[in-house]
């Protein structure tokens, strides 16, 4: 949503545009799990009163109109996308099929993952986590707005201090909000990495996946 508040910004979609563009140029396959927190976030509808189950339905139909804006942004350079949705929408996305995400993936297509896992009380974190595994990615890259996971707050404490490396053990112990614990158990329990970068920073997604040294990595202590 950039600095607007709500809805999506059409510069920030452009920019993540061009950073997925370049990587996907070099022939990683890539996968994308989108949220929705910019129009409507269940959670906070739930602790307003609202039905949980009703809540985390409307924010999963919110990450179907941002994956259809990410697809518009990708293909109007040139790069090949497939929105598959965990909720059936046929007349603007694909179904949700494990197979034929891995296929699209191999003919060197961008997979955008929407509608979370089509279930209520599951984060997009831990959608992210569950299709890495089924899709067999190498990593997850979590996209935030700092430069990684920090001790506390960075925007509101100035002499937070940013972790290089962390263990699965360590955020689930120190209760850093890296993802939730769901996922982050997820990504232990099948030994997968995740690297918690900054999208802001332009060239990241590159670096990250050259072995460049971005954000900070959580992983095993057995690596």
């Amino acid at each position: 949503m950039g600095d607007a508040g709500y809805g999506v910004d059409p510069a920030v979609l452009d920019a993540l545009a061009r950073q997925i563009e370049k990587v996907a140029g070099n022939g990683i396959e890539i996968a994308i799990v989108v949220g929705g927190g910019n129009i409507f976030r269940g959670l906070k509808a739930a602790s307003s009163g609202m039905d949980r189950a009703a809540a985390d339905y409307m924010g999963m139909l919110a990450t179907i109109m941002n994956a259809l804006a990410l697809q518009d942004a990708l293909e109007r350079r040139g790069v090949f996308t497939r929105v598959m949705s965990a909720i059936e929408m046929q007349q603007v996305a694909e179904p949700y099929i494990r197979r034929r995400a891995i296929r699209h993936m191999e003919k060197g297509r961008v997979v955008i993952f929407a509608a979370g896992t089509g279930n209520p009380y599951f984060t997009t974190d831990t959608t992210a986590a569950l299709r890495a595994l089924e899709i067999h990615a190498d990593v997850v890259m979590k996209a935030t707005k700092v430069d990684g996971v920090f001790d506390a707050d960075p925007k509101t404490n100035p002499d937070a201090v940013k972790f290089e490396e962390l263990t699965y053990i360590d955020v689930l112990n120190r209760n850093l909000q890296v993802m939730d614990s769901t996922a982050i158990s997820l990504c232990m329990d099948n030994g997968l990495p995740i690297i918690v970068f900054n999208m802001e920073v332009e060239g990241n997604i590159e670096r990250a996946l050259k072995g460049e040294r971005v954000g900070t990595i959580v992983r095993g202590d057995d690596r």
